[in-house]
């Protein structure tokens, strides 16, 4: 499965934003952004005016690097999202948010996108009581999302949890830390997703 091995830490200053990547470390002193909060590169302190074609890429690469995802794929979501009903823009980080890599990370079981990518490849969850070892499988309205018998052995899936806000689960999940199950309520709206993403500006660059 294809994923970006580079530098975490220029994707943001690239951005020049935080996109949270690393979890922890992005919250303290050490975050690049707090030390180099210019874009990486010999130009990287210069100035130029951007291009309307330059906020479309930008926002562009900005969702595919906050949720971890590569063009190939990224592109289908938005075929995807482009047949269904709705908004277009809205359907597309409907998808992404849905993934199960993404609500691993959103239920509170791991501290990054990359660390519930890590435990979902190597077996550690299960939806509705089926292993699942795909990253970018959909959860369901309705779906149950739980540790398997190997997955229930790990201590820091348990400690992510324990430490984990419940103000920062969404709406739509809920998790009962008690029994470490999380359970998928609703599919989000865009309302229920908290990224600063204008998907406006993706749905225009596609669409050219």
């Amino acid at each position: 499965m294809a994923r970006y091995i580079g530098p975490v830490c220029k994707l943001c200053r690239r951005e020049k934003e935080k996109l949270f990547l690393k979890g922890e470390r992005c919250i303290g002193d050490k975050c690049a952004m707090e030390r180099r909060p210019y874009a990486p590169g010999e130009h990287g302190k210069g100035f130029s005016k951007p291009s309307d074609y330059s906020y479309q890429l930008r926002e562009k690469q900005k969702a595919k690097r906050i949720y971890g995802v590569l063009e190939k794929q990224f592109r289908r979501y938005y075929d995807i999202g482009a047949k269904q009903k709705g908004i277009t823009g809205e359907n597309i980080l409907r998808i992404l948010e849905t993934r199960l890599d993404n609500v691993i990370y959103r239920l509170g079981f791991a501290i990054s996108r990359s660390e519930a990518r890590q435990f979902v490849k190597h077996g550690h969850f299960a939806v509705n009581d089926r292993r699942v070892d795909i990253p970018s499988f959909g959860v369901k309205q309705g779906d149950i999302i739980g540790l398997t018998e190997k997955g229930s052995k790990i201590n820091k899936i348990k400690e992510n949890l324990k430490s984990a806000s419940k103000a920062e689960v969404p709406s739509w999940l809920n998790v009962d830390s008690s029994t470490s199950v999380g359970k998928v309520l609703n599919l989000p709206i865009r309302d229920q997703i908290d990224i600063s993403i204008k998907e406006e500006l993706i749905v225009e660059l596609y669409s050219k």
